[in-house]
């Protein structure tokens, strides 16, 4: 599946992403100067995609689920622990520890549009977790080519492709949940998307800089 691509930016097109802006290189230089911070938040990261996407299991579409709802949410799910794992370990080699509390205001502020009740909700948690996996590969690949330890590197060049198939994963049953509805709600569903994509340029760039994934740049 590609996006269209006059929705996209000169860097996100080579690796077929919607994001509106494309992140400096500048971002990934700065959150780099603190790689255990850094490493942490990752970790959070991918803690809380495994547990969304366990949630989004139990959340099909009634009465008949798209026939590769159970099978896509448990891949994510384990793809997502076993990069937890690997961060963690990443973590703990450079002195580090995962910390219990953490907050994510980009994720947060994503979630503030989604709509309440029946598929409209399925619907908006499928597309908020796609433009959380876009950006979040967008920030794969921008640190395996500016990360200068050569370990970093390596694996955020290995995590930014899962990350984009957890992206189009997530878009492709958001569609499929739409296409149930029939005709009118699938083209509306496309409208919905343009509208997220335009609201996750806004808030990311409202992000405060720091050693996050989903940070922002002075």
């Amino acid at each position: 599946m590609r996006e269209n691509a006059g929705s996209v930016t000169s860097r996100t097109a080579t690796v077929e992403l919607p994001l509106l802006v494309d992140t400096p290189d500048a971002w990934a230089e700065a959150a780099l100067r603190e790689p255990c911070a850094l490493l942490n938040d990752h970790a959070h990261l991918e803690k809380k995609a495994a547990q969304n996407a366990l949630e989004l299991l139990h959340r099909w579409p009634e009465p008949t689920p798209p026939d590769n709802w159970v099978v896509a949410m448990t891949a994510v799910a384990r793809d997502e622990v076993e990069h937890l794992a690997l961060v963690v370990r990443l973590l703990s080699r450079r002195g580090g520890r995962l910390t219990k509390s953490h907050r994510n205001d980009y994720a947060a502020a994503l979630r503030g549009l989604i709509r309440r009740g029946g598929d409209e909700e399925t619907i908006d948690r499928l597309m908020i977790s796609a433009l959380i996996e876009a950006r979040s590969c967008e920030r794969f690949e921008i640190l395996s080519r500016v990360a200068t330890d050569e370990a970093l590197a390596k694996v955020y060049k290995a995590l930014w492709a899962s990350e984009k198939g957890h992206y189009l994963s997530f878009i492709d049953l958001a569609r499929q949940v739409a296409a149930l509805e029939g005709d009118d709600e699938a083209a509306a569903v496309e409208d919905r998307w343009q509208s997220m994509l335009v609201e996750e340029r806004t808030i990311i760039m409202n992000q405060k800089p720091g050693p996050r994934m989903h940070s922002w740049v002075v």
